[in-house]
């Protein structure tokens, strides 16, 4: 499966960050001979510069992605922003069910689900993230907890719907604090994903969903962490600031 590697900036950066950032990851792709060929790379900067950096990636194999999304098409909703607001501005990937909307801003699994199909319905692929706390992992109640939110995210979905999702494993003990994750933690919750979205859809599309790891992904951890079967990518926070940060990355991811 080709790896995904997405930058999540999060409420992060500036124009002339954008403007700055993109010839540069631009050249460090190129002089890396067929790095772009073979991964997926998505750039997640805040809404004001989705435009700007859609602009300026044109014809060039990059996606543009969000980092949230309203579960309403339209409608008095103050400060929200919908999926057909997103395609206009070049966006083809969206984050949703982060910890840090969940945890921060009270959103629940049945929302995510909500935003999970207005994303699907607007031809804009979900990044759904799900991850436990440090006391549901203590608890040994992890593997339920992420359960909850596959089932609750996924449900329901249109025929062939599956193909276009991606699923992001970011333990929220992980996000931020400079504490991956081992290879072999990694490894064994992606594995049980994986049961669970073959047991859902099939050994098709549920065989060839993408399940990313988050959570302090580092050049430095990239290789141990991309090299289990089941890590098909990373979700990258802080490492993905600076472009030669992430062209290092999807080197070593690669490696």
């Amino acid at each position: 499966m080709k790896p995904w590697i997405v930058g999540n900036w999060k409420m992060n950066g500036s124009r002339k960050m954008v403007r700055e950032y993109v010839p540069a990851f631009l050249d460090g792709l190129l002089e890396s001979g067929e790095l772009a060929a073979r991964v997926h790379v998505a750039l997640c900067p805040p809404f004001p510069y989705l435009g700007e950096m859609s602009s300026l990636l044109t014809s060039y194999p990059v996606r543009v992605g969000a980092q949230n999304v309203n579960q309403h098409e339209n409608g008095y909703y103050t400060g929200e922003v919908s999926a057909s607001m997103l395609s206009e501005l070049g966006v083809t990937l969206c984050i949703v069910g982060h910890s840090e909307r969940r945890h921060g801003h009270g959103e629940s699994n049945a929302l995510i689900g909500e935003k999970v199909k207005i994303l699907l319905a607007g031809g804009i692929a979900p990044l759904v993230c799900i991850g436990e706390t440090q006391a549901e992992r203590d608890a040994d109640d992890h593997q339920r907890v992420v359960e909850a939110q596959l089932e609750s995210a996924l449900q329901d979905l249109p025929a062939g719907a599956a193909s276009e999702i991606l699923i992001g494993y970011e333990p929220v003990w992980a996000i931020g604090t400079g504490v991956n994750a081992t290879p072999e933690q990694a490894e064994e919750m992606h594995g049980h994903i994986r049961g669970w979205l073959t047991g859902r859809f099939g050994s098709g599309d549920g065989a060839t969903i993408p399940i990313l790891y988050g959570g302090s992904v580092t050049p430095e951890n990239a290789r141990a962490l991309m090299s289990r079967p089941e890590v098909n990518g990373a979700l990258v926070g802080g490492s993905s600031l600076k472009p030669e940060m992430l062209v290092s990355l999807l080197q070593q991811s690669l490696s």
